[in-house]
């Protein structure tokens, strides 16, 4: 894709809620404010989730003999954040749940 195209094609995404997963484990979810030649991404009203503890999972699985057992993420609101392309492992667009042209009332 040339540069004009992969410009076009981003571009449509800047305001819209994101999920980074980052090369450590951690997830960020947050408004894509905007990204540079370097896949450096720069998300806007950020939260930053991790996994628990692989104990905690092992509690969990061993506690209910599922080994897809829920278990919570802890989450904290960071903001502003800057992501280096360098650790971007996945990107995932969240897609609102309200059609085109509806309003939230």
């Amino acid at each position: 894709m040339d540069n004009a195209k992969a410009t076009f094609w981003l571009s449509q995404f800047i305001g819209k809620n994101l999920r980074i997963h980052a090369s450590d484990g951690r997830v960020f979810g947050g408004q894509l404010k905007c990204t540079d030649k370097d896949c450096n991404i720069i998300l806007a009203l950020t939260y930053e989730y991790r996994a628990p503890p692989a104990a905690v999972i092992e509690e969990a699985v061993k506690a209910t003999g599922n080994p897809t057992a829920p278990v919570s993420w802890n989450s904290r609101y960071v903001g502003l954040v800057v992501i280096p392309g360098s650790d971007v492992t996945k990107i995932e667009f969240e897609e609102s749940s309200y059609a085109k042209g509806q309003v939230a009332l």
